[in-house]
């Protein structure tokens, strides 16, 4: 689960200091000395119990420029954005989480939220509980470097405990390891994080995840490039297909060979012909194309 840091600072900070605090700083979540210089100023902040509520009655004001945006839809605020694009660049953002009993929640369900799906994350970030009681999470680990990444794929998840972010409570998201399924806090909460942007971020796989089965359900983070890939293979520019089995014989990206071999069985009417594609496509050599063909193989059978 994710890990617990206990930093009992009593000091506090503004918004704006945070932010420039941050920037110099960065947040490189695999340096002890990294995360526990940016867990410290999260603390700072969290300890400022009016930044928040300010910074928002500004907004409605009118007052807030451009300070403050909505980079996540409704759920979440950026608080403060990256000087640049290092691989340990940090920035804040603050996640409104809402129960069952408010409005919002009721008119666009629990899924808006992110409830009650179980999912991992391809970043590090630390998040503190702010306000109100906190969401829960039932939390599992798991180890990504064994798992290829297809639909209905086992991914041994372990289960840990459920446990709930409570207003004070300071913790380290590690990327590919942890895994959790959120419940709705009993009331309104909110909590703040500091926020790693790495460049590479997109290239590297966030799942979500089928608990009841154990495995793998989907992808949660596709990369532009592979829709761009499928559209232009799909559109029959000339070279699209040439360039699509070079993609799909040699990507160092599983999921752009996968693209690949997706984009040319969507082409052929003749089954026979997705057939021997998908055929391919086990014997490709990755272990993502290689299940997501056998199940397209199994499914082409069955019609």
């Amino acid at each position: 689960m994710p890990l617990v840091i206990d930093n009992r600072s009593d000091e506090t900070c503004s918004l704006p200091e945070c932010i420039e605090a941050l920037g110099e700083i960065g947040f490189d979540a695999d340096d002890p000395a990294s995360t526990a210089a940016a867990a410290l100023w999260l603390r700072r902040l969290a300890n400022n119990r009016t930044f928040l509520g300010d910074l928002l009655i500004d907004r409605l004001a009118g007052r807030a420029g451009d300070e403050m945006a909505s980079g996540y839809g409704p759920q979440a605020i950026i608080l403060g954005r990256p000087k640049d694009n290092r691989a340990n660049a940090a920035f804040l953002r603050a996640a409104i989480w809402p129960s069952p009993r408010d409005h919002v929640f009721q008119t666009s369900g629990a899924a808006s939220f992110v409830y009650d799906a179980p999912h991992d994350h391809n970043f590090d970030f630390l998040t503190v509980g702010y306000c109100g009681p906190g969401y829960a999470s039932d939390y599992y680990e798991y180890d990504y470097a064994g798992v290829a990444g297809y639909p209905g794929e086992d991914a041994r998840l372990q289960f840990v405990e459920r446990s709930t972010l409570s207003p004070g409570k300071l913790m380290l998201y590690r990327r590919h390891v942890d895994v959790h399924s959120q419940l709705p806090p009993e009331s309104l909460s909110v909590s703040v994080n500091v926020m790693r942007l790495d460049p590479a971020q997109a290239w590297f796989d966030q799942y979500g995840f089928d608990l009841e089965r154990g495995t793998v359900a989907r992808l949660l983070n596709p990369n532009v490039s592979e829709v761009f890939l499928r559209v232009a293979v799909a559109s029959g520019a000339p070279n699209a297909l040439d360039y699509a089995e070079q993609v799909g014989a040699r990507h160092p990206s599983d999921r752009m060979r996968l693209a690949s071999f997706a984009a040319r069985a969507d082409l052929p009417d003749d089954p026979a012909a997705a057939d021997a594609l998908w055929r391919a496509g086990e014997l490709s050599g990755s272990r993502m194309v290689a299940g997501v063909a056998r199940a397209r193989r199994a499914a082409l059978a069955q019609t």
